[in-house]
């Protein structure tokens, strides 16, 4: 008896301790990164083209639902200067996005200077509390 209540207890913690925040990522320079094995099967991140906008860089990349049901998600544009350092990180935040069965959707975003030579997107489930 105790033993199964020690059991539960750390089932109901590690799942406490749940990740939602990983998913699938795709970067300028054509890096790929699936955090999230399961999300990974309902989503793809493709077409990922970057271009000069005046000064500014401007990335897009095409996000993909690979399953028939609804899916709401977030997205959020990182932009890296040419050491690899991030730029007013902060000041970006999470956007949503709700995909319909099978559905795809092309998202854009503009540097926020003039010094980003890169940019990575990153695509999550939406999760309501």
């Amino acid at each position: 008896m105790k033993f199964s209540i020690v059991v539960v207890t750390l089932v109901l913690m590690m799942s406490a301790c749940a990740n939602h925040t990983a998913g699938v990522s795709a970067g300028s320079n054509g890096e790929t990164r699936v955090d999230n094995y399961s999300f990974g099967q309902e989503v793809a991140v493709e077409q990922v083209n970057v271009r000069t906008q005046g000064d500014l860089l401007q990335g897009s990349a095409l996000i993909l639902s690979k399953v028939s049901t609804d899916l709401r998600l977030q997205y959020k544009f990182t932009w890296y200067d040419a050491g690899g350092f991030t730029i007013e990180d902060e000041a970006t935040s999470w956007k949503s996005l709700k995909l319909h069965g099978k559905q795809q959707m092309q998202v854009t975003a503009v540097a926020p200077n003039t010094t980003a030579t890169r940019f990575d997107v990153y695509v999550r489930k939406a999760f309501s509390n």
